[in-house]
């Protein structure tokens, strides 16, 4: 793809296998690492950016593609903008992902079961399918074209970084900032672990479970009473050890009239037990603090005998609401985050105990639940609700639907579990991670100030460690009695304080170590926990380049980041982790600015699932539209404001219709114009990236709207605006091919003279290519494939070898003209009403109408229109276009009220106001204008309070009005036979158009055109506008009945226009000679004319054009042939001199 010359650009082009080749291209180049030792050589400033590490046993989805891409978008943009930008990818290789699949290939249940393979066998097990799908990665990653080391990456598992951790940890212990406690934890028993707060919100499910209101007999109480208390995990119920009511709220005592029986709920709450008032009697009434300390019956024996003194009974707190329930709370304090917080303030267990936790580390009663041992919990629902309604004890059970957190691995529901773990302080340094943040840019700035702050605000400690085998060990060892604990933070601590030298981290290598206490203790053991992952992850920026023990003063010159960018569900995943870690150990936020994306869904609205296959197969996607289709349509949606996207397919299709297509066509145009031009006038093009000055408004104009993209992009790109950027691209985009290149096409082809296609083709070519530049970083192999070939045209020196070597350019002030900008966007709104108003009528551009008026107050959009009267014209093929403020009884205005404005301001008078502006006159309304006041219903009117609109005030037999800001435009649909007859000569240009392009015929194929067609008014046409029509064509067209038996049919075509029949045939154009003209220059007429048509037709274009004549052998002898005179380029013009 070297290329020196300008190449022909083809009519059909399939994306992907352009991108495949330009990513070929770029392997040959080694076109990123290339591109890294550039920027390093020329000593740019280091732009830092941070990639959060992806699990390699899964395949890459969309979310993956999309934060992928936004990534790359902001890196390349910064080393086009002069940084140099390392990207080094990374891989999480630890933690349950991986240990959940190997559970389920060994048929694991257990942790015993590991145990008795040996946790070295295990830990290989997992380090063999941690890379499984490293290589569909990469493939994929290379594919979507983001340029990151993947070669040189990092992973969890390598001991350089599993030693950073450990240091990570050692800091924050050192700090006072680690500590093991004893907490209710959000557990997975199908994983066996406990997980932190933020994991165990990352995967909620609507589900149904039991619910039951159970009976708890108050003691020696007469007559009989009993607490009711309502839940919706019946299997808690074995573990009850007290009550909790809220003491501010009232309780009612209540008979049930059909069985007699007493209860005690909250008097907002009869309505959980019965839903009649009938169904019962009130007895009384009392706050919930009188009921505080009543003993009840025990529900099961099993705890009776350890905790019978200080358990059972009613306890009070502010979390019991009137909510739901019967506002009667039963207490298990091993299952639940308020139980165990309420039943430790009073006593009911103590601090540092072992509180009654009947289920074992898989979820299952142990022995101390004889009744159901071995039974998993939630499977033990129905059995332990059949026993309590065997002792009458269940009062009522039904099923409800709520939300309820599952674990985010392994899919199955989560229990809240008392277990030991060790945690981080966060509460200690929730102060600093809240200043650290607002110091923070994000974007959407919601995030950060909303749902990041309220998470931070409400931080609580966090659990780092994990009851599993697969992932770095937590460094700690402990004497037995936990009186002597030491953190090791590095592998040559641990070889000084144990004597023992490790390569290697994991769990299977150190766990026999012992470190000889310094306290007399015995020797020191290491505990038994590992890191959960997002430890790991939140330790990358350290990690990754093995710091403090190597590139210290490098990390420390690049921290924090410039730059990360991940999913909106990482706010309490990787930010925070992020966050924690970087102000516990620096007090700074590890990054500077954030870029969050939201959710990818499917196209019904629903998650994206392989098992339902509601979404169609990236790579599928990929190879139909293009990566470069698939990365616009994701960047440019409402998914990079971290919004939800709904992904369709046809989306991305839509990007290459109305998006690459035309800016392809727009490039290839230039292509050809280009060669055009060198070919007929033998000049070389050379094009420059230097402002074009120019008196063509439309020139002044293009460069104006780059100059102005180029500004915004700067400005949008340096706050990470991407969703700000792309449509204002799009937009430019718009304007280039729709509007710039169709209404300059003539002077682009040199219909108006050589000097104005010079002109026009360099601004083309500086506009063109500096869309190009601008859009590299969005759209990367579109953008390389355009430069490749564009770069020829510039002088050798300039030339780079890929367009992402070089620098997006900055704005030139030349060219910056906000007033030419308004002046074309004023005339662009017309013609878009005029457009409208021909659709309206059912009238096609092709025909020609007669007039368009255009009234407004405003004498500067006047001015403007006027001046660009040609294009107006031309664009909206209209005879007449008169511009004025007199309205002449045309125009009649009415009013709104601003709603908003007025109704804050005016109040209560509102809407006298409202009823009078709707009965304001058209005198009154231009006063409003003019004066910029009115006095409405004794309220002055002013500024914006009013909207005034305007309609069109006369006969619409012939006029079609469009009202827009401030003007009223009226076109003339009023018909006559030469408006006609100019439309259906409009419409056979178009059809033999059309046909060369359906032949493939490029802009210099010469061809004679033959046509057939009735008598009648399409004939006329042709007939009497021929002149107009050759002056497209450039050719006549010509009866085919008069073409010659041996040409040869390029295309042909039948059309229908205006209810005539048309056939068109195109044949290649032949040089033809006059024979009485030549007779004066030779004998031998025969010879000549068959010497000529022997010639290479373009050869003797090229003859012709240079010196007008043409020299041709004849006999031995050369003879001269004029142009026009002896020889002609086709028969139309043999036949016009005839």
């Amino acid at each position: 793809m070297d290329f020196k010359e300008l190449q022909d650009v083809p009519m059909d082009v399939k994306f992907p296998a352009q991108e495949e080749a330009i990513l070929a291209y770029w392997d040959e180049i080694d076109a990123f690492q290339t591109s890294l030792k550039m920027s390093k050589e020329e000593g740019r400033p280091e732009f830092t950016f941070y990639d959060g590490p992806p699990f390699a046993t899964g395949m890459p989805h969309y979310g993956h593609i999309l934060a992928g891409t936004i990534k790359d978008c902001v890196t390349r943009y910064a080393h086009m903008t002069g940084y140099h930008v390392e990207r080094k990818w990374g891989w999480d290789t630890h933690g349950l992902p991986v240990e959940y699949e190997i559970d389920q290939k060994l048929g694991i249940k257990s942790r015993q079961d590991v145990l008795d393979m040996t946790v070295k066998k295990y830990n290989d097990e997992c380090r063999s399918v941690v890379m499984r799908y490293a290589g569909e990665w990469k493939r994929v990653v290379r594919r979507l074209a983001r340029w990151i080391d993947m070669e040189n990456d990092y992973k969890t598992l390598d001991p350089t970084f599993m030693e950073t951790v450990w240091w990570v940890c050692k800091q924050m212990f050192d700090k006072d900032l680690v500590y093991r406690g004893y907490k209710v934890m959000p557990y997975s028993t199908a994983c066996a672990t406990p997980l932190s707060n933020f994991e165990a919100g990352q995967n909620y499910k609507d589900v149904s479970d039991p619910e039951c209101v159970v009976a708890f007999p108050v003691k020696d109480m007469e007559p009989p009473t009993s607490f009711l208390a309502w839940t919706t995990t019946p299997w808690t119920l074995p573990s009850n050890l007290a009550l909790c009511v809220n003491p501010a709220m009232e309780y009612s005592t209540i008979q049930d009239k059909k069985t007699e029986a007493i209860y005690i709920v909250a008097t907002a709450r009869i309505i959980q037990v019965f839903k009649k008032p009938t169904e019962y009697t009130v007895m009384k009434t009392c706050l919930g603090s009188e009921l505080v300390g009543l003993k009840y019956e025990p529900l099961f024996p099993y705890f009776v005998a350890t905790k019978g003194d200080a358990a059972y009974r009613v306890l009070s707190d502010a979390y019991v609401t009137d909510t739901g329930g019967t506002g009667v709370v039963h207490q298990a304090p091993a299952f639940g985050e308020d139980d165990y917080r309420v039943c430790l303030a009073h006593g009911v267990i103590e601090k540092g105990e072992s509180v009654p936790c009947p289920v074992d580390d898989d979820g299952r009663f142990t022995d101390e639940v004889p009744d159901f041992v071995k039974q998993h919990v939630k499977e033990a629902d129905k059995a332990i609700l059949a026993d309590i309604k065997a002792r009458g004890r269940l009062i009522k059970s039904g099923a409800i639907k709520h939300s309820y957190p599952f674990c985010w691995r392994s899919d199955t529901p989560l229990i809240y579990k008392a277990v030991p773990s060790w945690f981080v302080k966060v509460e200690s340094i929730k102060e600093k991670l809240v200043k650290n943040n607002e110091a923070t840019h994000w974007v959407p700035d919601f995030v950060k100030e909303k749902r990041f702050h309220n998470w931070l605000v409400g931080a609580r400690d966090w659990a780092i460690s994990r009851n599993r085998f697969w992932g770095t060990p937590l460094p700690i060892w402990r004497s037995d009695d936990w009186e002597e604990i030491i953190c090791v933070g590095s592998i040559d601590e641990l070889e000084q304080l144990s004597g023992v030298r490790v390569t290697d981290l994991h769990k299977d290598s150190v766990d026999h170590i012992t470190i000889p206490s310094k306290q007399g203790r015995g020797d020191l053991k290491r505990v038994d926990e590992v890191f959960d992952c997002w430890f790991e992850s939140g330790s990358m920026p350290y990690a990754q380049c093995h710091y403090p023990f190597e590139n210290k003063e490098r990390f420390e010159k690049g921290f924090p980041a410039d730059f990360i960018a991940e999913g909106l569900d990482q706010t309490r995943g990787w930010f925070y982790t992020l966050t924690v870690i970087g102000t516990a150990l620096f007090d700074s936020s590890p990054f500077k600015h954030v870029i969050v994306n939201g959710l990818v869904l499917a196209s019904d609205g629903k998650k994206m699932s392989k098992r339902l296959k509601n979404y169609p197969d990236p790579e599928l996607v990929i190879n139909a539209h293009g990566a470069d289709a698939l990365r616009m349509y994701l960047i440019n949606s409402p998914v990079v404001r971290a919004e939800e996207l709904r992904f369709r397919e046809e989306g991305v299709k839509d990007v290459v219709r109305d998006v690459f297509l035309p800016w392809y066509n727009a490039y290839r145009f230039l292509v050809q114009v280009v060669k055009q031009y060198e070919e007929e006038n033998g000049e070389k093009i050379v094009c420059s990236m230097a402002f074009q000055k120019s008196e063509n408004t439309m020139d002044q104009w293009v460069q104006a709207a780059a100059a102005g993209l180029l500004a915004f992009v700067k400005k949008e790109m340096e706050a990470y605006r991407l969703y700000t950027v792309v449509p204002r691209l799009l937009r430019f985009i718009e304007d280039l091919t729709n509007w710039y290149v169709k209404m300059n096409r003539k002077r682009l082809k040199g219909t108006l003279g050589r000097a104005d296609a010079k002109q026009s083709i360099a601004v083309l070519f500086k506009v063109l290519m500096e869309l190009t530049r601008a859009m590299a970083p969005l759209t990367p192999m579109l953008c390389e494939m355009i430069y490749l070939n564009l770069r020829t045209l510039l002088p050798e020196s300039e030339r780079m070898a890929s367009v992402h070597f070089t620098r997006i350019p900055e704005p030139n002030e030349e060219a910056l003209d906000a007033r030419m900008e308004e002046k074309v966007r004023r005339m662009q709104v017309l013609i878009e009403k005029g457009r409208n108003a021909r659709d309206k009528r059912g009238v096609s551009l092709r025909i020609p109408i007669k007039k368009i008026t255009v009234i407004c107050p405003n004498p500067e959009v006047l001015s403007d229109l006027d001046s660009l009267r040609a294009y107006i014209l031309e664009e909206l093929n209209i005879r007449e276009l008169e511009v004025t403020k007199e309205e002449g009884g045309l125009v009649v205005r009415s009013a709104a009220p601003d709603n908003t404005i007025l109704g804050k301001r005016l109040g209560k008078a509102f809407r006298e106001v409202s009823q009078a502006i709707k009965g304001l006159t058209n005198e009154q309304l231009i006063q409003y204008e003019t004066e910029g006041k009115l006095e409405v219903a004794g309220q002055e009117l002013s500024g914006d309070d009013l909207k005034v609109s305007r309609a069109f005030n006369g006969d619409t037999t012939h006029i079609q009005a469009e009202t827009y800001e401030d003007c009223l435009a009226m076109l003339d649909f009023e018909m006559t036979d030469e408006l006609r007859k100019e439309g259906l000569a409009r419409e056979v240009v178009a059809r033999v158009q059309a046909l060369r392009k359906k032949g493939g015929l490029q802009v210099a194929d010469m061809v004679e055109i033959w046509y057939e067609c009735a008598e009648g008014a399409l004939s006329a046409a042709i007939t009497d506008l021929m002149s107009t029509i050759a002056a497209t064509t450039k050719v006549d067209l010509l009866p085919l009945a008069q073409k010659p038996a041996a040409a040869t049919v390029l295309v042909e075509g039948d059309e229908e226009i205006a209810g005539a029949k048309l056939k068109l045939v195109l044949t290649p154009a032949e040089l033809r000679c006059d024979p009485e003209a030549c007779k004066a220059i030779t004998d031998d007429v025969d010879a000549l004319i068959q010497a000529v048509q022997g010639l290479e037709l373009k050869s003797a274009v090229k003859a012709l054009d240079r010196a007008g004549a043409l020299p041709v052998t004849v006999g031995g002898k050369e003879v001269l042939l004029t142009h026009n005179t002896h020889v002609f380029l086709s028969t139309a013009a043999l036949q016009k001199k005839a």
